[in-house]
């Protein structure tokens, strides 16, 4: 990143935002943030650890005139790769075509991730500068999820100014469809066990399965 900054949330807080941070009585406890601990910018072990659980994240970019553009980026659990303390990667699937995020990176480098997980009511937030690498196969084949049905057309790569996370105010608490169906399964199996236990113990044919 080209940019001077004196702590790694400069990158969000601007003159323009601190100003109004000072004005409404907030600037204060951001500057004791950034005195102390202040926002991260590489890859520790609980970011790594919360993006091998991702199986989704919404991808912003913006024009050279500051059009801004998200999309969202999905794929099975692990599909963003950590490449090293402040790069990380994904497979680009073909999609509609519309190529916004890629005209975008061709004029504008600078990029965002927001990563939410409903379950555990937690985000984080990733400002960076993102390129499109479309001749490399072989990062291509170790970046694509093994047994995953989706076309890869490129790759993307990321690499962290600065990241943070956010407290889980107003996170709504939802549950990956998948997971849900797994842990319906395991209750409705673990109620059989028992109800032919039970049938057991009072010597009665066990009931029969359900489906």
């Amino acid at each position: 990143m080209s940019d001077v900054r004196s702590y790694a949330s400069d990158i969000a807080f601007s003159p323009a935002v601190k100003a109004i941070q000072t004005r409404k009585g907030s600037r204060d406890t951001y500057a004791e943030v950034e005195a102390h601990r202040g926002w991260r910018t590489e890859v520790d072990e609980n970011l790594a650890a919360f993006l091998a659980n991702t199986n989704s994240f919404y991808f912003a970019t913006a024009s050279a005139d500051g059009q801004p553009y998200i999309q969202h980026r999905g794929g099975p659990k692990g599909f963003i790769k950590v490449l090293d303390k402040d790069t990380i990667a994904f497979a680009d699937y073909s999609g509609n075509r519309q190529f916004i995020t890629q005209g975008n990176l061709s004029e504008n480098a600078k990029a965002y991730i927001f990563v939410m997980d409903y379950a555990h009511r937690q985000r984080v937030k990733l400002w960076g500068e993102a390129r499109i690498v479309e001749d490399d196969p072989a990062l291509t084949r170790a970046l694509m999820p093994q047994g995953y049905r989706a076309r890869p057309e490129q790759v993307i790569l990321f690499k962290i100014a600065a990241w943070d996370t956010n407290c889980p105010q107003h996170i709504p608490q939802k549950f990956d469809a998948a997971e849900v169906a797994a842990a319906l399964t395991s209750r409705d199996q673990r109620i059989a066990e028992l109800e032919a236990e039970l049938a057991a113990l009072k010597g009665q044919p066990a009931p029969a399965a359900t489906t």
